[in-house]
């Protein structure tokens, strides 16, 4: 697997990839896997109310049972060597389920946003993953990008590649124009951030 090498060691702001973190075989097996798993609408609320300016999505969430214990694994030793590597946080564990996400043509996206926030177990999470499930053929828009500075970065999105990076890092998907992005979301954390 190809890992990204950061130019800048001990940066808070750096993301760790793996290429060809899951194979096209596996991909398609989660693909196929998520039928089962009730995809339903995600987005923002204010009052009550779906803000899909923010986001528009569909969701749903991988069981943690011994039939997708290898994506949970393989998802934690990927985690385990980004942090050796780059942020050397204290994880506790994975006390989240993965999250499969769909973004439709119909300008399916995710305003900019953090993984942690207040409240539990929002305010646990250190570390992100993004797996992505559709490759750049699949789908046009949906660009995942973080923002370290002024402008954003676009982070890959070849089928398979496996995003890593701090829960604190601003990101977004830009507005699909055309097909569907998929992708597999986890967060590990542990206790206060350290």
């Amino acid at each position: 697997m190809y890992k990204f090498q950061p130019n800048t060691a001990n940066d808070p702001l750096e993301w760790y990839w793996f290429k060809n973190g899951f194979s096209n075989e596996e991909v398609d097996q989660i693909v196929a896997e998520s039928a089962n798993w009730g995809l339903t609408t995600a987005g923002i609320t204010d009052a009550g109310i779906l803000n899909e300016e923010a986001r528009k999505s569909a969701i749903a969430w991988i069981p943690q049972v011994d039939r997708y214990k290898w994506i949970y694994e393989k998802l934690g030793n990927m985690i385990t060597e980004a942090n050796k590597e780059l942020w050397k946080f204290d994880l506790t564990g994975m006390n989240e389920q993965i999250q499969y996400t769909e973004y439709y043509q119909d300008g399916g996206h995710y305003e900019y946003h953090l993984d942690v926030g207040g409240g539990y177990p929002l305010n646990q999470r250190k570390i992100s993953i993004t797996v992505q499930l559709a490759g750049p053929d699949e789908y046009e828009g949906g660009e995942f990008q973080i923002l370290k500075g002024k402008n954003p970065d676009s982070l890959p999105k070849n089928k398979g590649c496996v995003l890593v990076f701090p829960s604190y890092i601003l990101h977004r998907v830009t507005p699909i124009t055309q097909g569907t992005r998929r992708s597999l979301v986890l967060w590990v954390g542990g206790d206060s951030c350290k």
